[in-house]
């Protein structure tokens, strides 16, 4: 899940989306209407801060 979110952020910066659309993407819970899923390498935990 967190590779297609990443995929649907890529598609706002490059102006396909509007960045209001991603928490209607996430409700509607459609595969379809989010971005491409990325690739799993160069994604990775860097921090975590409580």
């Amino acid at each position: 899940m967190v590779r297609i979110i990443a995929g649907t952020i890529v598609d706002v910066g490059l102006g396909k989306i509007e960045p209001e659309e991603i928490s209607k993407i996430i409700l509607e819970g459609k595969r379809e209407n989010a971005g491409k899923t990325l690739p799993p390498y160069g994604l990775y935990l860097v921090k975590v801060e409580y």
